[in-house]
């Protein structure tokens, strides 16, 4: 006779027990570039953060030798560095005044409605910053260059 392969149970299958909870989503912290031209933090983020956005003040820069700025990047300065800026508090939030930086690096704040989202970054000696993805509300200009591919066909044939 041969042998048939069998499954036994064990008493932890026969009760009832909660099962194990889904890992939680990442959470995307989002911010935006008001009109007035400031970094807004929303309070939800800034908790997110783990930051004391009273206390700390941050150096603010780009990626070298890049003409386009897409990114903002963050980190924690020293309380007493000079070239480091303050978080103020908002109605709703928290926020970092940038009006003449954005300006200069072609951002146009004031008519267009720019977003960044959040992700953190190790940066020397093991020190988080933050990197600010900025995104525009802008439709992307048209295409005014040459048509590339083959020609459509006409509908009419020609006679």
């Amino acid at each position: 006779m041969k042998a048939t392969a069998l499954r036994f149970f064990s008493p932890e299958d026969n009760s009832e027990t909660k099962k194990k909870a889904a890992a939680p989503k990442p959470v995307t912290l989002t911010g935006y570039v008001s009109a007035a031209g400031k970094l807004v933090f929303p309070d939800k983020t800034v908790s997110q953060l783990g930051i004391d956005a009273d206390a700390t003040r941050f150096k603010i820069g780009v990626q070298e030798g890049k003409r386009k700025i897409k990114s903002l990047y963050l980190v924690a300065a020293d309380d007493n560095a000079a070239d480091s800026f303050e978080m103020s508090k908002a109605a709703k939030g928290y926020t970092i005044a940038l009006a003449l930086i954005l300006q200069k690096s072609g951002i146009d704040y004031a008519a267009t409605k720019h977003t960044f989202t959040i992700e953190p970054f190790t940066y020397e000696d093991g020190v988080t910053g933050f990197e600010l993805q900025l995104s525009s509300s802008a439709p992307k200009p048209a295409y005014t260059g040459k048509p590339r591919g083959r020609k459509p066909k006409n509908s009419e044939v020609a006679a």
